[in-house]
């Protein structure tokens, strides 16, 4: 040791903490989420032909997003209302809650004039179904069965959430198309009691939807076998262009006097993605049912996220509560999108037999929706994207939105060339 004065000077001693072990060591990488991995590689892509159909949001025929005229207006509406930026109640705007519910049930349905229908706003669809997956697990704990295939953010939700999960038959990868036969023998054989999850419209990842008629026996099974509905309606209006027709499985069970879960998303069929708008029913048995049902979803919700954001739904209770006005406008802009989708199918198929496909093309006429399975093999998939800079999901399904009238024949002659 050394002095300096009167003061030791120890010789240095390396801290305890110098060399602190790391608390995450252990956390290992985790995968790319398929789309989010999808866009990466498509963002390094220098090909100037290079086209992303894997996307799941709306684009306009140059390929850009597009934001609703009617969008436009009520945003303008709610800035000039100078409105303050204090806490809407857990439950939500209530205004907007009365109005997504009637959007969806009509605002003469039973289940809502006789009070039986408790409905709160969500943090988007995804939050709506992470809020029923809570309470499912808390109240009404047994398997939640999904379509195979289903959207893929379903699983992890209510995995999360607690829930055991099994699937029934849906798709039918011969035909490209629903088998009914299927569906209706393996809803016949679940447990009663159970929880059955249903795309109304628009399924995702498929396009694949029931007709009216097929609904009416779904649900006369489901109803045999005393099952709970969850209903994910993401693409109402979207779907067909016709907010009626998209609803219909939801309001045709609620008249045959099924209790049952709905969420709502307002992402695509008002385009307000990133501002998270969306709404979650419970239908009852009674009004005092449906009271005490929202006191214990508002418990579910207080720890979760609190309270819901409040600027996009403003937008969104500006456009529904202006029926002889914003609203309408706003029903033209979901036809638009929905008919330059259905217009890019129809083009699609004509265009493969254009090139000369002599394969049947007509299942991507027959789907519905943003997306659309194609029956393309994966390591056709793959062939696109190396030779040709196409990108889509490893199961061949494309998001519809992505074609437009200067990239439609070369995805066509491409997906011909990989598909002879």
């Amino acid at each position: 040791a050394e002095y300096m004065g009167s003061m030791k000077v120890l010789p240095f001693a390396v801290s305890r903490f110098a060399a602190p072990m790391s608390f995450w060591s252990h956390v290992e990488m985790a995968p790319l989420d398929p789309i989010v991995g999808l866009n990466e590689l498509f963002s390094k892509d220098s090909n100037p032909k290079k086209t992303n159909l894997g996307v799941g949001a709306y684009r306009d025929e140059n390929g850009k997003p597009w934001v609703l005229p009617s969008v436009k207006k009520a945003e303008k509406r709610v800035m000039d209302a100078n409105y303050d930026k204090e806490y809407v109640g857990i439950v939500g705007d209530l205004q907007f809650t009365k109005l997504s519910a009637q959007l969806a049930l009509t605002s003469e349905s039973p289940a809502l004039t006789q009070g039986r229908t408790t409905t709160v706003q969500t943090i988007s669809g995804t939050g709506a179904l992470r809020v029923a997956g809570n309470f499912l697990a808390k109240f009404h704990n047994k398997p939640l069965w999904m379509p195979a295939p289903t959207w893929g953010n379903h699983t992890p939700i209510f995995a999360h959430a607690g829930l055991q999960l099994k699937s029934y038959r849906y798709y039918d990868a011969k035909t490209i198309g629903l088998d009914i036969e299927g569906m209706l023998d393996a809803i016949s054989k679940i447990p009663e009691g159970d929880t059955i999850l249903f795309h109304p419209s628009a399924h995702n990842p498929t396009g694949v939807d029931p007709s009216q008629s097929q609904w009416d026996q779904i649900e006369k099974v489901v109803a045999q076998r005393k099952l709970l509905p969850l209903f994910d309606m993401a693409y109402q209006g979207f779907a067909s262009g016709d907010l009626d027709r998209d609803a219909y499985a939801v309001r045709h069970f609620i008249k045959q006097g099924h209790q049952c879960i709905l969420t709502q998303s307002y992402a695509k069929n008002m385009g307000l993605y990133g501002l998270r708008v969306g709404a979650m029913s419970v239908v009852c048995d009674s009004g005092e049912e449906a009271k005490k049902v929202e006191s214990q979803v508002k418990i579910v919700i207080r720890p979760m996220y609190s309270s819901p954001p409040i600027y996009g739904v403003r937008i969104a209770k500006t456009i529904l509560g202006d029926k002889d006005g914003l609203y309408k406008e706003w029903v033209d802009d979901v036809k638009t999108m929905s008919g330059r989708i259905i217009k890019m199918r129809h083009e699609m198929v004509d265009q493969l037999a254009k090139e000369g496909s002599t394969h049947n093309w007509d299942h991507i006429k027959k789907q519905i929706g943003m997306f659309c399975f194609t029956g393309l093999k994966e390591e056709q998939v793959m062939k696109l994207r190396t030779d040709y800079s196409i990108y889509m999901t490893s199961n061949g399904r494309i998001s519809v939105a992505g074609l437009n009238e200067k990239n439609l024949s070369y995805v066509a002659s491409a997906i011909h060339n990989v598909s002879k």
